[in-house]
């Protein structure tokens, strides 16, 4: 029987598409074309692909929807049939928009897509190439849709990738588990601000002389400017416009997960100009391929104008890169680890991985590990018994520092409460920037009389009155998995602090409020960019006028109206006073939890019920997929991927192990051998992980002789329809290409950048190159034709890459000769390190192979690590 899912979503609509549907070619004249086309295809097939790459309608998406699309409504229906699995999205209720081959899509072709490109929540973006769609639309679009909300968005999500195919490596040498390993990558950039944008001079290679000539030219030009970040040429995000000045202030953080094979990224700066088109100022390229993993980069990064190939340099930008991609093993590789990690409370983990290894990155990993297993709140409350110690001395600090567990419970906030959250102060805090509310209210800034001061200070409790309004109203929409933390928060210091008559009656209150407000509200009124209300910096008045409100809000949060001395603020404490009651049932009211028996008042909606269809097909298709297939789609309702959580702390803990030095400890307290033994099932993921590359290394394509796995039980695809490219053969798709396959199934063809980087680590490591052993007694084949350099050979100039560039047999990248990095962005691999004390290599190992066999399996085994 058939499957069907439907859902309505909103359809980004491109301007070029909406002129297709408006004029649907007829029967006649389609059949006139069709031999015109084959004619001119060879004539003007480059010519027509050429004009789409450089100036597509989705490369250029345009601010106002007006002028570039438009979003309408639409509706999607994926279905299940003999000749596959097709989703059709369908526009106006009977017009085809587009028909997808999901089975014929990588798990990277569908992903959330950033907020930033069209200031859209929960937004999915299906980027598909010819052969694998076909529509009324131009198929060389991407498809953006938009869902109802952030839980139909992950179970749509899922649902896609179920049917797509993971990037897996090795299935034919492990067909138990459905391949060797997966890989995953994201890209974190924030993008601080910029300097001397529109200033041309010279590139220079001089830092020196470089800062020389940026403290001349500060501020030269006036300008309107934003960015828009590529990814591998797709467009991924864009930043706010800031008015008037060539050194703007950003700090907008974009996080791109699930990426195909990394290339470049590329941070194109735009300058705008009224009554004409934007125009380009210059771009900021960094190759990904190259760039060191798992740590934070910081620095100010050359904009060049005039195209790669440019010495001219048009300032500069200042922004903070952290590149991860890594190695996922099976489920099962993971067992001990996951053992020892469950053996403990997992906050301890957290305190203990910050202050031994100074690891402050891996929190919302280990925080999702506990999720899935249900046991975060648990962990939480057991942390809190231990630090509220019922002491006189400590009610005044009583949750005010700066602890693991104080800043679990941020998170833990963040993770369920940002719903809730916008409900509260969203729209009123969108509201205040958009009417750019200018308030003061001190005499020594204001520089007026007391009249203005007084008006100043009307604006202001009028303003704080309607912020409280909405809080106050959103109080019934607090989650429950905050209403259990807030309530047994108070009641443990209510049990702690039993102080008689009404000294410190409320303690209990304000232990709420540290947290709900403190830590949450508070400081989403201050930087509401940061919290996803607002999709830039807000201007500096309006900033001030958050912070005045956020001052306000916090003293009614502390209970305290007598906090406003001042005269001129009479004001605001009659404000105070008054709130005073609604507060206090405010902080009752989230500290409760509604009843568990309350019945619903409403029947299940249509959406609800399309979605429990869903997650009962997702498990019916997980049951029987093999291992590495089933694991990589992720969990509902929060998209979780355990072993890919679980893949990251291992590498982190590797890596900051080394670089600290860190010694396991031989003789200690429970603590450290606890410790120890984390350490020591970190190392053996490492190892699992390099043994199975060196396995892939070895055996790089699968004998047909050798068994085969069939990935889902898909049911048999017809003759027309191309088969799906697999990321462990050497046949890949590139974007922009319609997909082509040799004749002979025989035939060995290399490709670009198409295996991935297996390094786990900021350097190869001794162990790693001694992995010869899994390997021995066979003639390994080579993976690439020829092998690619060691990572000895890394190129530490730009000089020396294009060199390495040219002599290389593989398609020749964009040269490098004008695109610098900072000395903080090389490659770690032409560093030298102090050994690793938690890496110790085999008595009966040599880093160096003698036979030529040898050396030919380490260079092999090294260009996997490197994916130069």
């Amino acid at each position: 029987m058939d499957k069907e899912f439907y859902v309505s979503v909103e359809l980004y609509v491109s301007s070029k598409a909406a002129a297709a549907l408006k004029k649907p070619p007829t029967r006649k004249n389609a059949d006139s074309r069709r031999d015109l086309n084959s004619r001119g295809l060879s004539i003007n097939g480059d010519a027509a692909q050429k004009k789409v790459k450089e100036k597509s309608s989705w490369l250029g998406i345009g601010r106002s929807s007006t002028s570039a699309g438009q979003w309408r409504p639409a509706r999607c229906k994926l279905v299940e049939e003999e000749e596959g699995c097709l989703l059709n999205i369908y526009v106006d209720d009977t017009i085809l928009y587009r028909s997808i081959y999901m089975y014929l899509l990588n798990h990277t072709d569908i992903r959330a897509v950033h907020r930033s490109l069209f200031d859209r929540r929960n937004c999915i973006g299906i980027f598909a190439v010819a052969g694998q769609m076909r529509g009324a639309a131009p198929t060389s679009e991407p498809l953006y849709i938009q869902f109802e909300d952030q839980d139909s968005a992950n179970t749509w999500l899922a649902l896609l990738r179920s049917y797509a195919m993971p990037e897996v490596y090795g299935r034919w040498l492990s067909p138990e588990d459905g391949g060797l390993y997966r890989m995953w990558r994201q890209v974190d950039l924030t993008c601080i601000q910029g300097r001397n944008l529109g200033v041309t001079r010279p590139l220079s290679d001089e830092p020196a002389v470089a800062d020389l000539d940026a403290k001349l030219d500060a501020d030269a030009i006036d300008m309107d400017v934003y960015c828009e970040i590529f990814v591998n040429g797709v467009l991924c995000g864009r930043t706010t416009v800031k008015k008037g000045t060539g050194s703007p202030d950003w700090h907008e953080r974009f996080v791109l997960a699930d990426l195909p094979p990394f290339e470049n990224l590329e941070i194109v700066v735009w300058r705008e100009k009224r009554l004409s088109k934007p125009v380009i100022v210059g771009t900021v390229v960094i190759v990904l391929v190259n760039f060191r993993r798992g740590e934070a980069v910081e620095g100010w990064f050359p904009v060049l104008h005039g195209g790669q190939a440019s010495s001219t340099q048009a300032g500069e930008m200042r922004m903070k890169v952290r590149v991860d991609e890594e190695i996922i093993l099976p489920y099962h590789a993971y067992t001990r680890l996951l053992k020892t990690l469950h053996s403990r409370n997992h906050l301890d983990w957290m305190r203990e991985l910050e202050t031994k290894l100074k690891m402050k990155n891996v929190n919302n990993n280990i925080m999702s590990i506990a999720i899935a297993k249900n046991v975060l709140l648990e962990n939480i409350m057991e942390l809190a018994d231990r630090e509220v110690d019922g002491t006189l001395s400590s009610h005044n600090t009583l949750f005010r520092g700066n602890t693991v567990f104080t800043k679990t419970v941020e998170l833990y906030m963040s993770w369920y409460g940002m719903p809730f959250l916008e409900a509260s102060i969203g729209a009123t805090i969108r509201r205040l920037c958009a009417e750019k509310v200018a308030i003061e209210v001190y005499p020594v800034r204001i520089g007026k009389g007391p009249k203005a001061i007084e008006k100043n200070v009307d604006i202001l409790v009028s303003w704080c009155r309607e912020f409280w309004n909405q809080i106050y109203e959103a109080r019934t929409q607090c989650p429950p998995e905050l209403r259990k933390l807030f309530e047994h928060i108070r009641k443990l210091v209510e049990s702690r602090y039993r102080i008689p008559d009404d000294q410190n009656r409320e303690l209990p209150w304000q232990s709420v409020s540290a947290f709900c407000f403190l830590r949450f509200i508070v400081p989403a009124i201050l930087h509401p960019h940061l919290f996803g209300l607002l999709p830039g910096l807000p201007d500096v008045p309006v900033q001030r006028s958050l912070t005045l409100i956020a001052k306000v809000i916090q003293s009614l949060a502390n209970l305290n109206p007598t906090v406003q001395k001042e005269e001129y603020m009479r004001g605001v404490k009659d404000f105070l006073s008054d709130s005073l009651h609604g507060m206090v049932d405010y902080i009752i009211v989230v500290s409760t939890p509604e009843p568990g028996s309350k019945p619903p008042s409403t029947p299940l909606s249509s959406n609800k019920h399309e979605r429990l269809r869903i997650m009962n097909a997702l498990r019916q298709r997980s049951a029987t997929a093999p291992i590495l297939y089933r694991e990589a789609i992720p969990l509902l309702p929060y998209l979780l991927d355990i072993p890919r959580h679980l893949a990251v702390v291992t590498s982190v803990v590797v890596r900051y192990s080394r670089t600290k030095n860190f010694v396991p400890a031989q003789h200690g307290g429970l603590d450290d051998k606890f410790f120890s033994e984390f350490c020591s099932r970190c190392l053996e993921v490492e190892e699992q992980a390099l043994f199975r590359v060196s396995k892939l290394a070895a055996r790089p394509r699968r004998q047909f002789s050798e068994p085969a796995i069939t990935p889902l039980p898909i049911p048999p695809t017809p003759a027309n329809i191309p088969l799906p490219p697999s990321p462990s053969s050497p046949r890949k798709t590139a974007r922009g290409r319609k997909l082509s396959y040799p004749s002979q199934p025989t035939q060995v063809r290399s490709r670009k950048s198409s295996k991935p980087s297996a390094s786990r680590s900021n350097s190869v490591s001794p162990t790693r190159k001694s992995l010869g052993s899994p390997t021995a007694g066979c003639e390994p084949r080579p993976l690439f034709q020829p092998p690619l350099p060691s990572p000895s050979k890394t190129p530490a100039s730009p000089s020396e890459a294009v060199a390495a560039v040219a002599q290389s047999p593989h398609p020749p990248r964009p040269p490098l000769t004008h695109h610098p990095r900072s000395t903080s962005t090389d490659s770690p691999l032409a560093r030298t390190r102090a050994p690793d004390p938690l890496m110790s290599l085999p008595a009966d190992t040599s880093v160096e192979l003698p036979d030529e066999p040898g050396k030919k399996r380490l260079n092999i085994f090294r260009s996997i690590l490197t994916r130069r």
